[in-house]
């Protein structure tokens, strides 16, 4: 049995107050998690990741380079490098080759806010977040349980409010099960009580790479639904690099409703 570890990180806003249909930004949620065997992720992934930061923005051992997609989207401090197309283009390059070699299995829960009670789950106080994430876990566990092995959960943090919220339902789910699955599903593969949570400052790899592609994945479901146009570019590129990452179902592979998961 081998141990496994599901990093997850949000693409939009999780709020619910003030949201219009027409708001596609704000009413769509998108919930991206990916797993790695934790031996894997300690001696392959993470110095995989750290080399790529060390290559293209340079070795800064008293203020370690975070990857974040905005941050790399406005080209604000270290990666201000990327004005200059040459180093853009090498970085987009490695970062593909990164997504394509490592050994990684993804989830993603695009959440339409107007659409989900916000009562799912039976969960009181259940925000657009927590029904992602509990959704994501149900597939998470299924594919756990298949396979027989277990994992944890390592999240990013939101706020102190939101970081006790999410734990609370982590642990409701735990101790309680959902609608669809008893506790002993869950007790049975997660390895432990409590969510793990930690900030972006943290450095941790598995964050920063769900942090860059939670948009591309969440835009490919909104573009498969024709909520918008194709996706182009760089992110129609990891978008495409994703699609064989997808948790899927073992009998026909089927992706729909095991790795990409829509709820209105």
């Amino acid at each position: 049995m081998s141990r496994h570890r599901l990093y997850v990180d949000e693409s939009g806003d999780h709020t619910v107050k003030g949201v219009k249909a027409a708001q596609w930004d704000k009413r769509y949620l998108g919930l991206f998690g990916c797993s790695f065997e934790f031996d894997y992720c300690q001696k392959v992934f993470n110095p995989a990741i750290e080399t790529l930061k060390k290559i293209h923005f340079g070795d800064e051992m008293d203020e370690p380079v975070i990857l974040h997609r905005e941050e790399i989207k406005k080209r604000v401090g270290a990666f201000n490098v990327l004005l200059n197309k040459d180093k853009n283009d090498a970085f987009c390059a490695d970062f593909l080759g990164l997504i394509n070699e490592s050994k990684f299995r993804a989830f993603i829960v695009l959440i339409d806010k107007l659409g989900c009670s916000n009562h799912y789950y039976g969960l009181p106080e259940s925000q657009p977040y927590h029904i992602g994430l509990l959704t994501m876990l149900e597939r998470y566990c299924g594919w756990l349980s298949f396979s027989r092995q277990d994992g944890d959960v390592l999240a990013e943090a939101r706020g102190e409010r939101e970081d006790m919220q999410l734990k609370a339902a982590y642990r409701e789910i735990y101790a309680g099960g959902t609608s669809y699955r008893p506790s002993s599903f869950f007790q049975r593969t997660l390895s432990s009580k409590e969510i793990k949570i930690k900030s972006k400052i943290a450095n941790i790899p598995g964050l920063q790479f769900a942090d860059l592609l939670a948009y591309p994945a969440k835009m490919r479901m909104m573009e498969d639904r024709g909520f918008v146009n194709p996706t182009s570019g760089f992110t129609k590129e990891v978008a495409d690099a994703l699609e064989n990452k997808y948790n899927r179902r073992f009998a026909n592979s089927q992706v729909a409703g095991y790795g990409k998961i829509y709820i209105a």
